[in-house]
């Protein structure tokens, strides 16, 4: 994206600050097509079968080239050199700044916003409401496939420990009375009254967790105010401020995040493989232990 220089609806000839790691439709519609600002539509699975896209946007594919499919554990993080080149392949600078979205409202994109903040890179915000936001609004999108991208950008990754993390480190916050591991699946699939989705998991929760399904921190595909935020993740932690987060894959984890973080929290971790991972029938019970049934939360 880019291009000679043109003035946006807000006055502006180029991207500007951004207002925070949320940004809303009226704030890209005014800038699309601004230099500087990359688009990238991080839709997963079935979300992605729609085809429709906002204009110029590109895909971050998190379920094929950026994810480690070296591991049996889905939609976990490449290394620092995959995701470098993946990203200088969608043409990104290290001083551009990127909107993500996803088909769903805010599902997968928050899983793009993490991962590109844990390589190091702060310039990045997800759409609020995402594509349905977007078509609601009768802002237009496109059927047509992504142009390949012209060129390469400079982006290089600088991985911050600490913002991904495994089992190890899950099972000491579990442990740990300052730390909160919150957990983003339905109640069902917590208490293991319901069946998950990929086959072969064993059903439940870890010993410790509290069920903070994503979709409470939402109001049709859009985040709470920060305010009523702040009231969930105070309901499911108390006065915990160091969190983690848990989900079926990392995907929805990220939700829980990006809600954190807009609630004022800034001690926060995602669990990488999450359930898809600690739910292995694989796993040593004594390492990963499971539990069933209602948790606090």
């Amino acid at each position: 994206m880019g291009g000679e220089t043109r003035t946006y609806g807000d006055g502006s000839t180029a991207v500007g600050a951004l207002p925070g790691p949320l940004v809303s439709t009226d704030w890209l519609a005014a800038r699309l097509g601004a230099p500087g600002l990359l688009v990238l539509d991080a839709s997963v699975g079935a979300h992605r079968g729609s085809g429709r896209r906002i204009e110029g946007a590109r895909i971050f594919d998190i379920d094929g080239a950026l994810s480690d499919h070296t591991v049996p554990v889905p939609h976990t993080m490449p290394d620092a050199a995959r995701f470098t080149e993946e990203m200088r392949a969608l043409c990104l600078n290290d001083a551009d700044t990127v909107v993500v979205y996803d088909a769903a409202g805010i599902y997968s994109s928050a899983r793009a916003w993490w991962m590109l903040r844990a390589m190091g890179f702060d310039r990045a915000a997800v759409l609020d409401g995402g594509l349905p936001a977007w078509t609601a609004a009768g802002l237009p999108v496109t059927e047509q496939a992504p142009e390949p991208a012209a060129g390469r950008g400079d982006f290089t990754a600088r991985p911050r420990p600490g913002l991904l993390v495994g089992a190890a480190e899950v099972a000491e916050a579990l442990a740990d009375p300052e730390a909160a591991v919150l957990d983003a699946r339905t109640r069902g699939r917590f208490e293991g009254t319901e069946p998950e989705p990929r086959a072969g998991l064993r059903g439940g929760h870890m010993p410790g967790a509290v069920s903070l399904p994503f979709g409470r921190l939402q109001d049709e595909g859009r985040m709470r105010a920060p305010e009523e935020l702040r009231a969930a993740f105070a309901g499911a932690a108390g006065d915990r401020g160091r969190l983690y987060f848990s989900c079926g894959s990392g995907v929805t984890a990220c939700v829980l995040a990006l809600g954190a973080e807009l609630a004022g929290y800034r001690d926060l971790t995602v669990y990488d493989g999450s359930w898809s991972e600690w739910g292995l029938p694989s796993a040593d019970p004594a390492d990963r232990p499971v539990a069933t049934g209602p948790a606090p939360g």
